[in-house]
């Protein structure tokens, strides 16, 4: 099987088109199937198209082969937005049919999702209540937004994820997280969670033990050093890639959302987009997993 965009699509079209039930429409069905919904969301992601109007004029010239009908912008808008649950579906999908599936160390972090810059933009968006103000200390600036809340594993396939206001405390988001997805968690017997200084709290330690997880992080100050600590250094650079690689190569700050399902959704849809590109590089064999260069242009 070789590794380029075509290879991808057709790959992920079976997957989901196998793994999903088609509902019962009333009337007559959309020419555009939800399979092909998906695929084109992550086509358009892994090409880099930030426009949905300049993406649906691009598709209709370079993918009318396998995209027979394309709607119109508020029409693949309005279906993209309707998928948000699909969209989750897949990515959890890919990640169990993927060998990564079965990893128990799972890395965690967290990363700005700016949604505007001007006090006028805060004042009137549709998101207000939601995101809030935070401080991004990487870039030692504050922001307006919400915080992606990322669990992987160390090649970066997304286990569980979810948005959140800046101002709710790390530890609060990644508890409820848990408890949410209780049932992933006990999928996955011995979890090595390692995290950064932000999750430190004894009474956080011993709530993830009863829950059979042992967190590894760095110590603070005038703290005895921890348990392998002395590896933390590269372990924790693995996340700071899979943040590199949305931001970077999949423009996760540039999500162009402004209400709560677009933003929900776009970043769902970059999260597919990656996690599709590990799942079919490691079908595949290919030597770098969560490498995007085939599949972007």
């Amino acid at each position: 099987m070789t590794q380029d965009l075509d290879t991808l699509l057709t790959a992920l079209y079976v997957k989901i088109d196998d793994t999903i039930r088609t509902p019962r429409w009333r009337g007559r069905p959309p020419l555009l199937t939800d399979s092909e919904l998906v695929c084109l969301a992550v086509a358009q992601v892994l090409l880099g198209a930030r426009s949905e109007a300049h993406w649906i004029r691009y598709a209709r010239v370079h993918l009318a082969g396998m995209f027979p009908y394309l709607p119109q912008r508020p029409g693949y808008n309005k279906r993209l937005r309707a998928a948000l649950p699909l969209v989750k579906k897949v990515i959890r999908d890919l990640a169990r049919d993927s060998d990564f599936w079965f990893d128990n160390h799972w890395i965690v972090d967290s990363t700005p999702v700016p949604c505007g810059m001007s006090r006028p933009t805060v004042q009137r968006s549709d998101l207000a209540g939601w995101a809030g103000y935070g401080y991004c200390a990487s870039h030692s600036r504050f922001f307006w937004g919400l915080r992606l809340y990322l669990v992987c594993t160390p090649t970066g396939m997304p286990i569980l994820w979810a948005l959140a206001n800046p101002k709710i405390g790390e530890r609060e988001v990644l508890a409820a997280m848990l408890e949410v997805e209780a049932g992933v968690v006990a999928e996955h017997p011995g979890i090595l969670l390692i995290t950064d200084k932000g999750f430190a709290s004894r009474a956080f330690e011993r709530d993830l033990a009863e829950q059979g997880i042992e967190l590894l992080r760095p110590s603070r100050k005038r703290e005895k050093a921890r348990y392998g600590e002395p590896m933390l250094k590269k372990v924790r650079q693995l996340i700071e890639s899979v943040n590199d690689t949305l931001k970077g190569q999949l423009d996760l700050e540039e999500h162009g959302g402004r209400t709560f399902t677009g933003v929900a959704v776009r970043v769902a849809q970059r999260l597919l987009a990656m996690a599709a590109a590990i799942w079919h590089n490691n079908k595949t064999g290919a030597p770098v997993t969560r490498s995007l260069i085939a599949y972007d242009h």
